[in-house]
């Protein structure tokens, strides 16, 4: 009989394949034989717990989205104040485990496969949704609603561009680089807005 657990065991270890051939191949190149072989598992084992290279993508995505919200979430717990909740949010988008060359390849090669799929769509516009709503709402402590919408898609649009400039990139991965540009958008923002209220 199979061992407790071993189901959820490789479909992790499946996922972390399928990470690191996307990143050594690229999604386009790289088969469900070669993430079976590097698993350490048959292919027609990877075929029946996800069907297909598409929904194992989207699979591994799922998976990435749930340690990105923990990650998030880990932060916000410590935060006090919405200016540090923001902060939370954005640090949480660069997260060590996250914000690594591997990762980001399959983090690329869901944005491609989002165009044409609409599972991995669906999935992208939660996760957009999700962290232009949680911005939007702790810049409210700082913003009108107008410009706390327009600086929440600002500052999401951010932290996206700068994942896939590392992803185009073959400069070594520098988190606290990365979040204290998000940061520096951010708090020129609402300086000016700051400064706007005081001489208008």
């Amino acid at each position: 009989m199979p061992k407790v657990g071993m189901e959820a065991e490789r479909r992790r270890s499946l996922i972390d394949a399928t990470v690191d051939a996307i990143h050594e191949r690229g999604y386009s190149d790289v088969t469900m034989a070669q993430i079976a072989r590097r698993a350490g598992v048959s292919g027609g084992l990877v075929h029946h717990y996800f069907g297909s290279k598409d929904q194992l993508l989207a699979a591994t995505m799922r998976h990435l989205l749930t340690e990105l919200g923990g990650a998030i979430r880990d932060g916000l717990v410590k935060a006090e104040t919405p200016r540090e909740r923001i902060s939370a949010i954005i640090a949480g988008n660069f997260a060590v485990d996250q914000f690594q060359p591997a990762v980001i390849a399959a983090w690329l090669a869901f944005y491609v496969q989002s165009r044409t799929t609409a599972g991995n769509s669906r999935l992208l516009r939660i996760y957009a949704a999700r962290l232009a709503s949680n911005l939007t709402h702790n810049l409210l402590s700082f913003l009108p609603r107008p410009e706390a919408l327009r600086v929440a898609e600002g500052t999401a649009s951010m932290i996206d561009g700068v994942w896939i400039r590392q992803a185009l990139s073959d400069a070594r991965t520098d988190r606290n680089a990365a979040i204290a540009m998000v940061e520096d958008y951010v708090e020129t923002q609402i300086a000016v807005h700051v400064a706007r209220s005081v001489n208008g």
